[in-house]
């Protein structure tokens, strides 16, 4: 299988673990303090990416490193969850997961400025269509006007597309999982005493999907997730499939409707069937442009995904 379609593959099961990410954190602010579950989720995470290295013995990472990593931590360990999760207090993750269409556009925009890539005319024009989209959905749908809580996810998507784009060009060198887990381990010293001190007095009142949405959202959109998405930029490019992130709304859509019984309305549906033609355009049309170094395949048959 050739390297891009290989990307493809892989960000296509990153993207499908991310898009329960959004129902998960609605479950679980349900019961949890929106600080509290950010810095939970991260901690359980660091300290399971913090196992991994060290049972694989990897080297730690280069000076030169530490920007990349912190930008990274600052991004998909503390700035989207936080924020997502505020903003998740007050409206339905239905409501929300409409946002992620612009992430893709965000990335790829990040991995032109950070990854050094040259997508063509053409790759723009389908992504900032299928942002339009989503973002005149939810124009619409506030009627003309954005709320704090629609903010905040733009502000998380900003902040994430960075974090995707400066971890794809760290995982060139370092590989995925060491990426994600190193990021985790350099926010640790800071999470860890911070979510003892925030914990709740009493977890008698915690609900079960509360439970589950926190599980899901430390292991799955903390660490697992991000074993594919990352080798899937590497593989495929940054900016090319960043643009699977147009799919996730239609997934988390379903899953709040399955799972959270939120209403999934008409428009809703018809602007995430519209995005879908302009991943497959973007697809077609997009170049990859990115380092040809290699990416990290050291104990890959132990990770399980080549």
């Amino acid at each position: 299988m050739k390297n891009i379609n290989k990307g493809w593959l892989y960000g296509f099961i990153g993207m499908t673990i991310f898009s329960a990410s959004l129902p998960a954190t609605r479950a679980a602010v349900g019961s949890f303090d929106p600080i509290f579950l950010t810095l939970a989720r991260g901690s359980i995470a660091g300290l399971l990416g913090l196992s991994l290295l060290l049972m694989f013995r990897e080297k730690r990472p280069q000076a030169k490193d530490l920007l990349s990593l912190l930008i990274v931590a600052l991004g998909v360990v503390i700035g989207f969850p936080l924020l997502t999760a505020y903003a998740l207090e007050h409206v339905t993750a239905a409501h929300s997961t409409v946002f992620i269409g612009l992430l893709p556009l965000a990335t790829a925009i990040f991995g032109v400025l950070r990854g050094n890539e040259k997508p063509p005319a053409i790759f723009w024009l389908f992504s900032i269509l299928g942002s339009g989209l989503v973002a005149g959905y939810a124009l619409v749908e506030s009627a003309g006007a954005f709320s704090l809580w629609d903010f905040l996810m733009f502000a998380a998507i900003v902040l994430c597309g960075l974090a995707y784009a400066e971890g794809a060009k760290l995982s060139r060198r370092l590989g995925g999982w060491q990426v994600i887990s190193w990021a985790l381990v350099l926010s640790l010293p800071l999470m860890l005493p911070i979510t003892f001190y925030t914990m709740p007095t009493s977890f008698a009142d915690v609900t079960t999907p509360a439970w589950i949405g926190l599980t899901y959202v430390s292991l799955f959109s903390m660490l697992i997730g991000f074993i594919f998405w990352y080798r899937g930029l590497v593989e495929g490019g940054i900016a090319s499939v960043g643009q699977l992130q147009l799919l996730q709304p239609f997934f988390s859509l379903i899953l709040a409707a399955l799972l959270l019984n939120e209403t999934v309305n008409l428009a809703m549906m018809i602007v995430t069937l519209a995005v879908v033609l302009c991943v497959a355009g973007a697809k077609r049309f997009a170049q990859k442009n990115v380092s040809t170094e290699p990416p990290v395949t050291k104990l890959a048959n132990v990770r399980g995904i080549e």
